[in-house]
């Protein structure tokens, strides 16, 4: 899977889940008021978390890889805070061709494959598994402890 299609996949789905989260408020607060509305939150917003979780950490993978610099991957991250944001940026990052190329697994002349992350990048593409199952323990330990802090406003 190239990292185009990836963030494709995460920027969509994150998308998505901001539909499944807000229809799941409109169900609470204005048409189901109770136990049910108050479920579909919980559900919804879990969803929503665990991917808008997964997009971040997408969007720095790719950074890392696409060579972004630091602003535009904290951007990338910022735009899934903001509802169905994510789609028209991916959009911006394909017309700039910031999505282009496949994944980075050779190091090239280029000083910035020779830094700290960008070589921490290739070990991991080295070795599909582990980055994977490192990225995957990274996330649930990331929103295991957002979990155990409570929702965000401190409401139910």
């Amino acid at each position: 899977m190239s990292p185009r299609l990836l963030y494709r996949i995460l920027s969509i789905a994150e998308a998505i889940t901001w539909t499944i989260l807000i229809t799941a408020m409109l169900l609470k607060y204005v048409f189901v008021p109770g136990e049910f509305g108050d479920g579909a939150v919980r559900v919804g917003g879990f969803v929503h978390g665990l991917v808008f979780l997964a997009y971040g950490i997408t969007a720095v993978l790719v950074g890392v890889n696409q060579h972004w610099r630091l602003r535009l991957m904290m951007l990338a991250v910022g735009t899934a805070v903001v509802p169905y944001a994510t789609i028209p940026f991916d959009r911006w990052l394909e017309r700039r061709t910031l999505l282009a190329g496949d994944w980075r697994r050779e190091a090239t002349d280029d000083p910035r494959d020779h830094t700290l992350v960008s070589r921490l990048l290739r070990v991991g593409l080295a070795r599909p598994v582990l980055l994977a199952s490192v990225l995957v323990v990274g996330l649930v330990t990331v929103f295991t402890v957002l979990l155990t802090l409570g929702p965000p406003g401190g409401g139910a």
